[in-house]
């Protein structure tokens, strides 16, 4: 899969298109992936690759556009402790993702 990105990556930036690239940085506890996970988004919205899913990664994609509109990179924590609009899913830890435009 890193590769897969890593291709979307060039590709995009190939074609003048700059992605938001968005990598785990750190983890504590249960959390759906690793440190080095990556998800690129792209400027219309659509994204490739993954962090996990769900509500966090949602909050992630948020981010990545703001992003694209101020060009600053930045650290989201996503809390993975505390179910969310009646979700008992839960996977009970933490994630820092490192969020940057490229290209």
């Amino acid at each position: 899969m890193q590769e897969e990105i890593y291709r979307a990556i060039a590709g995009a930036i190939e074609q003048g298109q700059p992605v938001v690239l968005a990598t785990v940085a750190r983890t504590r506890g249960s959390t759906p992936r690793k440190t080095g996970a990556k998800m690129v988004v792209r400027q219309d919205g659509t994204f490739f690759g993954t962090i996990g899913g769900g509500c966090g990664e949602a909050e992630v994609w948020q981010e990545a556009m703001a992003t694209f509109a101020d060009g600053r990179p930045r650290v989201v924590t996503v809390d993975l402790t505390q179910p969310t609009d009646g979700e008992d899913q839960i996977c009970g830890g933490l994630m820092d993702v490192f969020v940057e435009r490229l290209g």
